[in-house]
């Protein structure tokens, strides 16, 4: 089978845009990190990874109003133009992080206010997003004439099944934050350098995921699409070529971070204790590309389908996982933590693997969820 049909060309028409613009979130982490660790203690690396653990606790949890409506949405009117349809997100993430790290350059190195500037451009450069997205959608809704009573009749018609698959969006959620969260505080009671190492680290995975994170947001329109239309050929060759592309980007990280990844965690801390250090752990970034890349692929391909239980059971299965596996910690230390990570990884994709089988199995995938 060739590696790149009309099918991946398709696929990258629509994923390289999200790419791209996924890659500007975790650029501000990278860029944060080092600029915090390059200061002169490993502590302001960790008080910034507890703060942005905390944050994104937060934020994470109300990441469901994306995933079910981009599900639904995608069923409702397929991918018709979906490099239109991606533009909006596009400009508010590549607008908001670039004027976030522009003000955590400014206030941090020019005006030395160290932690507290960095903090101050991410609440600056928020509230300027949130402003741009309000106006981006008056705009919309203005030129399709769609008015507030529209809006209210829909709400009112599709409410209870919203609010279902927002539930199950929403727990799945709550269990993917107290697992990261569970590795801050570990980390954290392991000593000041190891949660200023895992931060470095879970800069590099979380630049990782969000790159690969793009297909699976083509996946998820194209699933969709697929799902709305009841169509299953289709929908087996844009995950055919979501797997080969996927795939070779995740392979592609894999090897940067085994060739490069001293080099890059010199360029994020200055700290020769955090380097040395880093250096004993790389290894789970070579693993964790070719690990975690299947489990985003079929994230994508149950919310285009909005079989948000389904993702829910999942992740419990995963999160069961992790904690049994932080049992290990009192033997490996830091490398327990890594390693519950990659069992909570793949038993996410495993788990969703083996359910999509089923369903395509007995023909059931298409059926009402």
């Amino acid at each position: 089978m060739p590696l790149f049909t009309s099918s991946d060309k398709a696929l990258w028409r629509l994923a390289l845009p999200m790419i791209f613009s996924n890659i500007t979130v975790p650029l501000l982490g990278l860029v944060d990190t080092a600029v915090i660790g390059h200061l002169d203690s490993p502590v302001f690396l960790g008080g910034v990874a507890v703060g942005a653990t905390a944050t994104s606790f937060l934020f994470m949890l109300l990441l469901f109003l994306r995933m079910s409506t981009t599900g639904l949405t995608a069923q409702a009117f397929g991918a018709k133009n979906p490099q239109a349809l991606a533009r909006a997100p596009v400009i508010l993430l590549v607008v908001g992080n670039i004027l976030n790290i522009a003000l955590d350059l400014w206030l941090v190195m020019g005006l030395h206010m160290n932690v507290q500037g960095a903090a101050l451009a991410t609440v600056i450069a928020e509230y300027a997003t949130l402003l741009i997205g309000f106006m981006m959608v008056r705009k919309v809704l203005h030129l399709r004439g769609v008015s507030l009573d529209m809006l209210k009749q829909a709400w009112r018609g599709n409410v209870r099944r919203l609010l279902a698959l927002n539930r199950d969006i929403m727990l799945r959620s709550l269990l993917l934050q107290l697992c990261f969260g569970a590795i801050t505080v570990s980390g954290a009671r392991l000593g000041s350098d190891i949660i200023a190492v895992n931060a470095v680290l879970m800069t590099l995975l979380t630049f990782t995921a969000y790159a690969l994170d793009g297909f699976a947001y083509a996946v998820e329109a194209h699933s969709g699409q697929a799902y709305g239309a009841r169509d299953g050929s289709k929908l087996l060759d844009v995950w055919r070529a979501a797997c080969r592309q996927s795939g070779i980007v995740a392979l592609l990280f894999s090897t940067v971070y085994a060739l490069a990844g001293e080099h890059i965690v010199a360029l994020l801390t200055s700290l020769p204790q955090i380097q040395l250090l880093a250096d004993r752990y790389l290894i789970w970034q070579v693993v964790l590309p070719l690990v975690g890349v299947w489990c985003y692929l079929l994230d994508g391909m149950f919310i285009g389908a909005t079989r948000a239980a389904e993702m829910r059971n999942s992740m419990a299965v995963a999160a069961g996982g992790f904690a049994l596996t932080l049992f290990a910690l009192p033997v490996l230390g830091n490398h327990g933590l890594w390693l519950a990570l990659t069992v909570f990884l793949a038993l996410r994709g495993l788990s969703l693997s083996l359910i999509w089988r089923r369903h395509w199995r007995e023909g059931t995938w298409f059926a009402r969820s």
